[in-house]
């Protein structure tokens, strides 16, 4: 995408990275797995409302990448549609 429209995208993943230190690896998707936004969270960042972790983010189209694994896409997607069903957008999880 050229353009820098919102795009809803859904808590699929979050990791705690081995490699770099007190590092929380957050993946939301789209709706059909296709595309990405990853967000990197120190540890310690973590304490208070300011801080929470929602469901949803709406992130520009320009801040997404690409999925291009199938069996990522597909986990990503099948995530993304549970997170949709489950929860608000905004609500914490």
């Amino acid at each position: 995408m050229d353009d820098d429209t919102d795009v809803r995208v859904w808590l699929v993943e979050r990791t705690y990275s081995d490699d770099e230190q007190n590092l929380i690896i957050l993946v939301y998707a789209t709706p059909d797995g296709s595309r990405y936004f990853r967000k990197e969270r120190a540890l310690t960042s973590f304490t208070g409302a300011a801080r929470e972790t929602t469901a949803a983010l709406d992130v520009s189209s320009n801040q997404l990448g690409a999925v291009d694994d199938p069996e990522t896409r597909e986990r990503y997607a099948t995530e993304a549609e549970r997170m949709a069903d489950e929860y608000d957008p905004a609500e914490s999880v």
